[in-house]
């Protein structure tokens, strides 16, 4: 990491909690983290956005709990429609009503098990913008490539989600993409270094040039862990976590090593205000 180099505020730390955990484990685990993300100085001053993914049954308790700690709330899915005969679906309408902020949209298990395919994708892409939701879009390629190819794949599967947006006019949003690689969710270790890096960077300058973005990170996932986000800032903003994230006080390893990657590389912008998320506004 090359101090020269800036990183744009605010980094962002995404944890997707999947299934887990059970209800109270989850709001243990949330209790702590707001704990720690309330009182640590990198996420108090703005320079680092965390955001949480429970279950969709501990939302609500979840919200009630991380109030004013700074940890923002998002589903694992959303529906493609807002009303109607979906049994068991939770639309993006009912997620940002109760207060979320982001949802996640075309993980690889939700491609694999579920079914998931572009065209879904790219409706639950809209239905998510269309609801005032930051959507972190899921890319990666399933198996080993060179990191230009794997970089092709994720911007062909990004331009496909956001195609319905744009074709509906709903104008220019923010979106988090989280680089996971297929073949590194759940292994032992995460992706080469040098491969994250030139993925990551190829990605930013694409979410950067795309007029119908108004502000993107990119996020790494995929076995991500302690050590990881120094050597991969700023050309990834920030880490998607999972299992690593399960112990609370491994989060706050994480800010605590985004504290010495914002020393390094000093922010060109100002922190964003706690009590407002620039992100979720049109300019």
């Amino acid at each position: 990491m090359s101090p020269s180099r800036s990183v744009q505020a605010p980094l962002v730390l995404g944890v997707n909690l999947k299934m887990y955990f059970g209800p109270q484990e989850t709001l243990r685990w949330c209790r702590a983290v707001a704990t720690l993300v309330s009182t640590h100085p990198v996420s108090t001053s703005g320079a680092v956005e965390v955001f949480v993914l429970p279950d969709f049954t501990s939302i609500v308790p979840v919200l009630g709990i991380i109030g004013g700690s700074g940890v923002h709330v998002g589903g694992q899915d959303l529906a493609t429609d807002d009303v109607g005969a979906f049994t068991g679906e939770v639309s993006g309408r009912s997620l940002q009503v109760l207060g979320c902020q982001y949802v996640m949209v075309g993980h690889a298990e939700r491609r694999s098990l579920f079914g998931d395919d572009e065209r879904v994708i790219a409706a639950k892409t809209t239905a998510a913008l269309r609801n005032g939701l930051i959507p972190v879009l899921c890319v990666g390629e399933s198996d080993r490539v060179s990191a230009d190819d794997a970089a092709a794949q994720c911007i062909s599967d990004l331009e496909a989600f956001l195609a319905d947006a744009s074709a509906v006019g709903i104008g220019r949003r923010v979106v988090v993409a989280a680089y996971e690689p297929q073949w590194a969710i759940g292994a032992a270790e995460p992706a080469p270094t040098e491969h994250i890096i030139a993925v990551c960077t190829t990605l930013s300058a694409w979410l950067a040039g795309n007029n119908d973005i108004a502000g993107g990170r990119v996020i790494y996932g995929g076995a991500a862990g302690a050590g990881l986000l120094t050597r991969i800032a700023p050309h990834a903003q920030g880490l998607f976590l999972g299992r690593f994230a399960h112990d609370p006080a491994s989060v706050g390893l994480i800010l605590d090593e985004a504290q010495l990657v914002l020393a390094a590389c000093p922010t060109p912008t100002q922190p964003a205000r706690r009590d407002r998320l620039p992100s979720r506004a049109d300019p």
